[in-house]
């Protein structure tokens, strides 16, 4: 990072300006090609769009299968002389919450100045920012010192299973990480500490009996895993970012029996790594209550905390200096949610999250996204891409 020697970002954003009407149009396209998380072959097919699109820029692309989920798009773009020093990874993700069909009730439109849709937010927009922020990039002449990686994911909506291990592969090439998921906020901070995230599930068995005639010789799954809640309650800790909430209860069949089995799903959430471990330690350790009951555990943080360190730090401010180039004041936020880039940052690399689309909504609705940002989200990119 040369703050002596920033790209021309007045340029990069002029030229992208004069292209905003061309990023709605891809835009527009992108998010009416429906990509639900669970449907691999609608995925695919977004997925080959995204693909020609790099190759039309000149990038070396590849389609990483998957058996399951949707297949990843890989492109590479090296804009230098000679061999690459290092390796800059751009990540995000194809795939969305929406249900193949959404787009009936919730269609694609601009609006005094805002796109709105499914996935607009989240992040379709940022899928086409990084395309134009290339496209500038060649368009200028910019020469870079490092490969720029464009990661594009298919499972990242659902917890990443299938793409983790590939996402950590680039990682570790890498010098840093641009992930982009949307901003916070909408005056567009971008995300310096995200929790870790996890699901566990407690399943409960219990012993079924008449619950009017012989109650005493069952064991109540319901009585045993409410007494577990209240031990989850009591691992909460707001100063910590701990966070162990119930969220959904499923148990009994009949009002007059006793129910011999009850589940609830667990949304657990950390600031800190070390918080992570012990959380995962506290939840296996968890022991019946009631005589004649069984519990088991599953699953615990499974997406590490992205904590702000000084590569970080360092990072954003380097983000500052370029927005300060075109007259933007960039902030910087702690979110509660995950994302892909938690992954990277466990790995020691320098991550900078929420270089995405500036808007509102995600996962509703009302989700959209401020179309003037667009070039301004995309210069910024350029430039991170050009100095880095």
């Amino acid at each position: 990072m040369n703050a002596s020697a920033l790209p021309p970002m007045k340029r990069f954003l002029r030229d992208l300006s004069r292209q905003q009407s061309a990023m709605v149009r891809m835009l527009g396209r992108f998010v009416r090609a429906e990509s639900p998380s669970y449907e691999k072959a609608a995925v695919d097919r977004f997925g080959r769009i995204v693909a020609a699109e790099w190759r039309r820029r000149g990038a070396r692309v590849a389609l990483l299968r998957q058996r399951k989920r949707g297949d990843l798009v890989r492109a590479e773009l090296f804009l230098g002389r000679g061999r690459p020093l290092g390796q800059i990874l751009v990540l995000g993700h194809l795939d969305t919450v929406y249900e193949r069909g959404t787009l009936a009730r919730m269609p694609f439109r601009v609006e005094h100045g805002r796109a709105w849709g499914p996935g607009t937010f989240d992040m379709k927009g940022g899928l086409v920012q990084a395309l134009f922020a290339a496209g500038v990039l060649r368009h200028a002449g910019v020469t870079t010192q490092k490969r720029l990686v464009f990661l594009w994911t298919a499972d990242e909506e659902i917890g990443s299973e299938s793409s983790r291990r590939l996402i950590e592969q680039e990682a570790r090439r890498s010098d840093a990480v641009l992930v982009l998921e949307p901003s916070f906020g909408k005056d567009g901070r971008l995300k310096t500490e995200r929790k870790g995230v996890g699901a566990a599930e407690l399943i409960v068995h219990g012993r079924a009996a008449h619950a009017g005639i012989n109650p005493e010789a069952g064991v109540n799954a319901v009585h045993e895993l409410a007494l577990q809640i209240t031990r989850l309650r009591k691992m909460n800790d707001p100063r910590r970012g701990i966070t162990v909430q119930a969220t959904v209860v499923e148990a009994g069949k009949f009002s007059n029996v006793i129910p011999d089995h009850a589940r609830a799903e667990v949304d657990v959430r950390v600031a800190r790594r070390q918080d992570a471990r012990l959380l995962n330690r506290k939840l296996r350790a968890l022991r019946p209550i009631l005589e004649g009951a069984r519990i088991e555990v599953r699953g615990g943080i499974n997406r590490p905390p992205l904590e702000r360190s000084a590569g970080v730090r360092r990072l954003f401010r380097h983000a500052q200096l370029l927005a300060d180039e075109i007259d933007i004041d960039l902030g910087e936020a702690s979110t509660g949610g995950g994302s892909d880039g938690n992954f990277c940052a466990a790995l020691g690399v320098p991550v900078l999250d929420g270089l995405g689309a500036v808007g509102d909504g995600a996962h509703s609705p009302r989700e959209y996204l401020l179309v003037r940002t667009l070039p301004e989200r995309a210069a910024l990119l350029a430039g991170l891409l050009a100095s880095l």
